[in-house]
């Protein structure tokens, strides 16, 4: 037989470097494209997991963390050329390490970087040790919440990318106990931290509920819970300070600080057809343009990070001028801010604080690589931490599928967590199934990126479930699926016997069974997966039938049931309305809100 057609294409094929992210070495894959893993200590190891550099791509920071030390640490005479290490540092005297970033700085391993080796294992402790002191890697776990039942995990290039889920109850909108069930659902399907963004009921309580009962990080926007009972004009250094003193004592894992808006900023954001979208940015801008002063998060840095540091507060730094179109995507406001996100960093890092960047939520598919390796330069490898981004914007209603697209995209080319978005993002807030389908999105788009960058051990499950549909066995096909209950469903709503074939192809048609069948192939034959029988499958479950009920579109008379607002289904008769508006008392906040809404009903009846 020739070689020839073979011959033609293995010299297209790249060289693979990366490490395999199947165990077994399964299938005939020739593996994964991704660049050759460096998991090493200091600089050594900026390439981590990461994909192959389109030409023009910025190149990674030459600095990390061991780079902004605090200025009363000292290098040991003769370390002055590989001063990243633990070994090389004089201390203060009486210093005591606070933080993770400090714990890894003096070379002590924690309880906590050993639970996260634990449950990342391709890392050992050491590399969890080593790469969170080079700020490549971050354990968000407040030593309060450690208290309660948080799990440990961490975010970074060198492990598992991270999801995270949004949830928070709103003026018009949910309260704590529906807040804390999405928590635990979203736990339920897959998200690897949880951010509070409550902007209306009690957030405080709230807050507390969901600390309390979240086994993952939890992560806030403060500036929300400063300008409850006030106007943003009267935000000052002490309400900023008590706020972030009162949340990290509460046992908030991470902060989201905009305090890379600044004011020179302001003037690139007047032409954009959207403007900022950020609500942590939007209301800083309005502080800066009524004082015509500097953003105060900005000036306020290093005062911020003594109380982070006491608490071991992550930062997520901010983006507060993130597009929030794609016609404003990559613009000088967006690359400006993230300019000052790296130089925060630093200051950061010299205070011992933990850090990770936000980033941007819509970019078009052609520049998500450019926004993630400029980030990766200017913030020295810090986690980035994205929202979506959307690759487009024309889908309301299915922006989790746009975004996710672009997640996998970002997570390929080099963010650590992913924040999700579900089908109610630009429409309304998050109900208990839009939570899941934001989750299993994002759970799809992380580790199919995992896959690419061949974190080993990530395609496991991926094969076994091969092994499983190629033998035909349904039982072990569901028992290996994300989500069993689903994939079940689907199957016996057209045919409810486990055989040899399903009802897309029929008994003849089925290219898996005749697979099968053929002697000389290796497909269907492993003996661990092997059935002889065909069976009628057990009943479908309550879950598993409401799953098939609710499928397709809902009818009118539903849209409208569920659309329709009146004062009573929004709580208006019992305060549940009120917001922390410009407008005081919070009745005529209420007024102004259901004015519209009072019409509309009216003509609607």
């Amino acid at each position: 037989m020739s070689n020839r057609h073979l011959d033609q294409v293995v010299p297209f094929l790249p060289a693979i470097e990366a490490s395999d992210p199947s165990s077994s070495h399964a299938g005939t894959t020739p593996g994964s494209f991704a660049r050759r893993p460096a998991i090493l200590r200091g600089r050594a190891g900026a390439a981590t997991f990461s994909s192959p550099d389109t030409p023009g791509m910025p190149a990674p920071s030459e600095k990390t963390a061991w780079d902004f030390m605090p200025a009363d640490w000292s290098v040991k005479p003769g370390f002055e050329t590989d001063y990243e290490h633990h070994a090389a540092w004089i201390t203060p005297e009486g210093f005591v390490p606070s933080t993770q970033l400090e714990f890894a700085r003096v070379g002590i391993i924690t309880p906590q970087m050993q639970r996260v080796a634990d449950r990342e294992t391709h890392l050992t402790p050491e590399q969890v040790r080593d790469e969170v002191a080079a700020g490549r890697m971050v354990i968000p776990a407040n030593k309060n919440h450690l208290r309660h039942r948080l799990d440990p995990m961490c975010i970074g290039r060198a492990s598992r990318t991270k999801i995270n889920a949004n949830m928070g109850a709103s003026p018009i909108s949910s309260g704590t106990s529906e807040e804390v069930e999405k928590l635990l659902w979203a736990e339920r399907w897959g998200a690897d931290t949880v951010m509070d963004l409550s902007t209306g009921g009690d957030l405080d309580a709230c807050r507390a509920a969901i600390i309390e009962n979240s086994s993952v990080p939890i992560g806030t926007v403060p500036i929300y819970s400063m300008i409850i009972g006030r106007r943003i004009e009267d935000l000052n250094a002490e309400i900023i300070l008590t706020s972030l003193r009162h949340q990290a004592e509460q046992g908030v894992d991470y902060f989201t600080i905009h305090a890379g808006v600044l004011h020179e900023h302001l003037p690139l954001v007047k032409d954009r057809l959207i403007g900022i979208v950020s609500r942590g940015g939007s209301l800083l801008a309005k502080w800066m343009i009524h004082h015509g002063q500097q953003n105060p998060m900005y000036t306020l840095w290093e005062d911020i990070c003594d109380v982070m540091r006491e608490f071991d507060v992550t930062f997520s730094v901010g983006d507060g001028l993130r597009p929030g179109g794609l016609a404003d995507a990559t613009d000088l406001a967006q690359l400006s801010e993230l300019s000052t996100l790296g130089e925060l960093t630093e200051r950061a890092w010299r205070k011992g604080v933990q850090v990770m960047i936000e980033g941007p939520g819509h970019v078009p598919l052609d520049q998500i690589e450019f926004n993630m390796k400029l980030q990766r330069r200017l913030c020295h490898g810090a986690p980035f931490y994205v929202l979506g981004p959307l690759v487009t914007d024309m889908f309301p209603g299915y922006d989790h599928i746009t975004s996710c697209i672009g997640a996998t995209n970002a997570a390929w080319h080099g963010a650590s967590m992913l924040c999700y978005v579900t089908p109610k993002e630009h429409l309304g807030l998050p109900k208990k199934d839009d939570v899941k389908q934001g989750c299993v999105a994002y759970k799809i788009a992380a580790h199919a990126a995992d896959i690419a960058l061949g974190i080993p051990g990530t395609r496991d499950q991926d094969d076994e479930l091969t092994r499983a549909r190629a033998a035909l066995n349904w039982k072990r096909h569901f028992e290996l699926s994300f989500d069993p209950d689903i994939a079940r469903a689907y199957h016996d709503e057209d045919l409810d016997v486990d055989t040899d074939f399903c009802a897309m192809c029929g008994h003849d048609w089925c290219s898996v069974r005749i697979s099968k069948e053929i002697q000389e192939f290796a497909s269907g034959k492993s003996a661990e997966f092997q059935w002889n029988t065909a069976k009628v499958s057990e009943a479908l479950t309550e879950e598993q039938q409401e799953i098939l009920q609710k499928r397709g579109v809902l009818s009118p008379q539903e849209i409208h049931r569920l659309a329709s607002k009146t004062r009573k289904t929004m709580g208006a008769d019992h305060g549940k309305a009120a917001c922390h508006s410009d407008v005081a008392p919070p009745e005529k906040a209420q007024l102004i809100q259901f004015v519209e809404l009072d019409a509309s009903v009216s003509t609607q009846a």
